[in-house]
């Protein structure tokens, strides 16, 4: 009778401690949820407030997005010169980086530093005749609006609607030979469309806000 007891007894305990540790396991469960949901909420809040805010600072930085976006930019204007009697108006939206290397240059002439920076391969000719600091400027930063020398060429006759009127009596009033290489007092200023893909930039010239003052 005692042993049987002793065996009831040791049975009892042993449920207890059993109980025990399994309250403790769901314990410690409990413990390793709240853990982790307490640290997996502001993780996901930090990562949903940074990505909101990247978007609204992007909204007028649109460089690093694919899509179309509507801008007004400060354009230079240049006669094309063209060799067969055709005659237009080229719009020119130049990088900001160098600007200043294109003025007093023709728009190819510009064309080609813009691709020396861009370009993985600096040592083509076309590269290796620019002076030495075009040939070590840096590259452009990855968030550039354009990401190069963007141009648009207007085709006479062109009808004088959204400012296009005051494009062509500053092109046709310009003195001789002022509109052949890019210049700081031949700049218009314009709403562009600007379409970004992956692998480009696309401009087109929507209205025509001021021009230079004769």
């Amino acid at each position: 009778m005692a042993g049987g007891m002793v065996i009831s007894c040791l049975i009892y305990w042993g449920a207890v401690a059993t109980m025990r540790v399994m309250n403790i396991r769901r314990c410690l469960l409990r413990a390793v949820v709240v853990a982790v949901v307490c640290g997996a909420g502001p993780a996901i809040s930090r990562h949903f407030v940074r990505g909101g805010g990247i978007a609204v600072a992007q909204g007028s930085l649109p460089s690093s997005h694919q899509g179309t976006f509507e801008l007004e930019e400060s354009l230079f204007v240049q006669d094309p010169h063209f060799t067969k009697g055709a005659k237009g108006i080229q719009v020119i939206w130049i990088p900001q980086p160098i600007q200043k290397y294109c003025l007093g240059k023709t728009s190819q002439e510009c064309s080609t530093i813009d691709y020396c920076i861009r370009t993985t391969n600096k040592q083509v000719a076309m590269c290796q005749n620019l002076s030495a600091n075009l040939r070590h400027l840096p590259a452009y930063p990855p968030d550039m609006v354009p990401r190069r020398v963007l141009s648009v060429v207007l085709l006479f006759p062109m009808t004088p609607d959204r400012g296009f009127g005051d494009l062509i009596k500053f092109f046709n009033g310009a003195p001789a030979g002022s509109l052949d290489r890019i210049s700081a007092s031949a700049r218009i200023k314009a709403k562009v469309k600007l379409t970004r893909t992956p692998d480009d930039d696309q401009l087109q010239l929507l209205e025509v806000l001021a021009v230079p003052s004769s």
